[in-house]
């Protein structure tokens, strides 16, 4: 229709010429299509960074990226109120079959070809925003391992919170605090979903806390008749201590010495 607007397009690629690429096939599709490229990035985290002040109606996105991946940027996607649609652009299938079965708008396959790159943006005009949930799981089901990051809404900004910073998670109540050795984040998530995730990094101490085993110091017995925790867990870098319940006190004996 001559009178919308003009899809607004996020270019993410660690590679300026595979952006540059894509403005000019973007340029060739104009008659049929009207968009704008309204930002660029090499990486997720500058991604992330723009799309903090920015809104947009399309991601196109690489996959094999430096410092955050395509993959792990959908996933951080899935915590905006009004996701975007994000389409992977990349020299590799292995993901393509784990993409579509999460509902990813589409997958290109480079050399991007002018045909493609328009059948997909069409189905993004006719798209509504992208499904938050769906690409939180991308991050979680298809890149296998966990994230790399964690985001954190605070006082209007995205935060993300490096996961091998990460000493504990505590629930209270509906949230989840990751505490670093510097100071502590609140995060919308579910500890059962951490548990999951990060199952290589974090053993279960308490019904309440997640504990990672690098940063487990020693453990000694609770002092009479503690109604909170049958032992304590002592962690490197931070003075506190964990609760470790009955049922779990000698499973997280033996991390420490594993």
């Amino acid at each position: 229709m001559p009178n919308e607007s003009p899809l607004r397009i996020l270019l993410v690629d660690d590679e300026p010429l595979a952006r540059e690429r894509l403005r000019t096939l973007l340029a060739d599709i104009a008659i049929q299509l009207s968009t704008e490229v309204v930002g660029e990035a090499a990486n997720g985290l500058e991604a992330l960074s723009f799309l903090r002040e920015n809104a947009v109606d399309v991601v196109l996105a690489d996959i094999r990226m430096p410092g955050m991946d395509g993959i792990e940027l959908a996933g951080h996607l899935g915590t905006f109120e009004h996701p975007p649609a994000v389409i992977f652009t990349t020299a590799y299938d292995n993901y393509a079959v784990q993409a579509f079965d999460l509902n990813a708008l589409d997958y290109l396959l480079k050399p991007v070809r002018t045909q493609r790159l328009l059948t997909a943006l069409q189905k993004a005009r006719g798209t509504t925003a992208a499904d938050p949930a769906l690409l939180a799981g991308i991050g979680r089901d298809v890149r296998g391992g966990g994230r790399t990051h964690l985001a954190c809404h605070e006082r209007g900004r995205l935060l993300l919170v490096p996961v091998h910073e990460v000493l504990y998670f505590k629930a209270d109540l509906k949230y989840v605090t990751a505490r670093t050795v510097e100071r502590e984040f609140l995060l919308d998530e579910a500890l059962t979903h951490l548990e999951t995730e990060f199952a290589d990094r974090f053993i279960r101490l308490h019904r309440a806390v997640l504990v990672a085993k690098k940063a487990l110091a020693g453990f000694e017995k609770a002092a009479g008749e503690d109604a909170e925790a049958y032992g304590w867990a002592l962690l490197r870098g931070v003075s506190e201590k964990l609760p470790v319940s009955r049922r779990l006190w000698a499973a997280a004996k033996a991390e420490l010495v594993t």
